[in-house]
């Protein structure tokens, strides 16, 4: 018998299927429309819920209005045309840093982004809001472990054909629910409160580890057929979980363009080798809406338009909303690829004032002449629910610390973020996208 992937999640926990309104929610709800989310908050008072109240949660906040007692089968991702990520915003969760840290261990970060999902702003009814997931595939060094602060532990050393992250994925439960259908509960829940999402890969060669059958890793070569093929189905094979979106660090260097700016490590596929692996993602998975962000993919917009993409970051200056607006009317009619804008990126080391990413998150909201002509946006969790003062984003992609004071998940969770500065910053944020989210 048939059981979607939110209710075996749930049977998986040991708990029941039938769900209750959840009046905590409701008594956090800000509302645009039909479009409801929880804002004014610091992400401990979350992350430190259950499973169960999370989806309960996610139900309360119904985008039609309707409570289901049971998480219902037919979910759909928000509909709009094959060409939505060149307007949506895209908004990447660290769940790494957000996962269960316990003693040294770090796991069931893909729950910890289930918790997450009512407060983040659902989509539009012009223009997609985009979760972007940080990791997927098992870190090279310290996979299912976290690190002194000081020490490298990077997210962007990654193993193929070794599963998923001992970070994310619930192994203790993995008998009564496979990784594939972890990710497919969030990539569900996700879609029901109105959200697209993603992922983040690397495609530099020294980067990137290939898993042997007996256990020991070899280097990654894009001129190895083997490897080739492995890195297309691995990435196929998550589209078909239901991520809709994949953000391709180093694009901008596909091909050895412009090197002399290159900070990754190894050899990166040809312009050829990654036009053909977008096209047959989109190909063998009959999805043809996917949307393809590349990373600093500024300049020559026909050569990444051409190799598949749909938007990039990095060309335009965030912090001022005329030349925003200009440039949106500028591209308004490329409806195939246009340059995005950074509230901020995966490198930010952070310091910026809370007022700056304010003003970037308008500029990326409203500066347009019509809500169709809006370019894409992208931001990191630190723009919606502040860090701790003495970490920032790129440190976190770096290293895996814990920051709990006594060895369990819940001190991490209260310690990583900012406390009642931060929520008022998450309210502020949360009242922009009310007057956005309508348009």
């Amino acid at each position: 018998m048939y059981m979607n992937n939110v209710n075996k999640l749930l049977l998986a926990l040991n708990e029941n299927t039938k769900l209750s309104i959840d009046k905590w929610t409701l008594d956090r709800q800000f509302v645009s429309g039909m479009r409801k989310w929880i804002g004014n908050i610091v992400p401990a008072e979350l992350l430190k819920r259950s499973v169960k109240e999370a989806i309960e949660s996610i139900d309360t906040l119904s985008q039609d209005g309707v409570f289901y007692e049971k998480f219902p089968d037919n979910i759909l991702t928000p509909q709009y045309e094959d060409t939505w990520g060149v307007t949506a915003n895209y908004i990447e969760i660290n769940n790494r840093a957000i996962a269960e840290m316990r003693g040294n261990q770090t796991k069931n970060g893909i729950l910890s982004c289930i918790k997450l999902i009512p407060a983040i702003p659902p989509s539009a009814k012009s223009w997609a809001n985009c979760i972007i997931l940080s990791q997927i595939f098992p870190n090279i060094y310290g996979d299912g472990y976290n690190k002194p602060a000081e020490e490298e532990n990077s997210i962007y050393g990654i193993k193929l054909n070794g599963g998923y992250s001992r970070n994310i994925i619930n192994f203790d439960i993995s008998d009564k629910i496979s990784g594939e259908e972890q990710f497919n509960a969030f990539n569900l829940l996700a879609n029901f409160h109105g959200l697209k999402t993603g992922f983040r890969t690397v495609i530099s060669a020294d980067q990137i580890r290939v898993v042997q059958s007996d256990g020991s890793d070899i280097n990654f070569d894009w001129n190895n057929d083997r490897h080739f093929n492995l890195f297309l189905e691995e990435h196929i094979h998550l589209i078909n979980m239901g991520f809709e979106a994949i953000f391709i660090d180093s694009a901008k260097h596909i091909g050895g363009y412009d090197m002399g700016n290159y900070t990754g490590v190894g050899a990166l596929p040809s312009y050829e080798q990654m036009q053909y692996i977008i096209h047959e993602i989109r190909a063998r998975t009959g999805n043809t809406h996917l949307s393809f962000v590349g990373e600093k993919s500024t300049g020559d917009f026909e050569r990444y338009q051409n190799l598949g993409l749909s938007t990039g970051t990095g060309f335009i200056d965030p912090d001022d909303f005329h030349t925003v607006r200009d440039t949106a009317i500028n591209y308004k009619y490329s409806k195939n690829y246009s340059p995005g804008i950074e509230v901020s990126n995966d490198n930010d080391m952070g310091g910026r004032t809370y007022e700056t990413r304010l003003t970037r998150i308008n500029n990326s909201l409203f500066a347009y002449e019509y809500p169709s002509d809006k370019l894409a946006s992208f931001m990191q969790m630190e723009d919606l629910f502040p860090l701790r003062y003495d970490t920032n984003t790129h440190h976190l992609m770096m290293s895996n610390p814990s920051y709990s004071t006594d060895g369990t998940p819940e001190s991490h969770w209260e310690n990583l973020f900012t406390k009642d500065d931060g929520r008022e910053y998450n309210k502020k944020v949360s009242e922009l996208f009310v007057h956005a989210i309508n348009l």
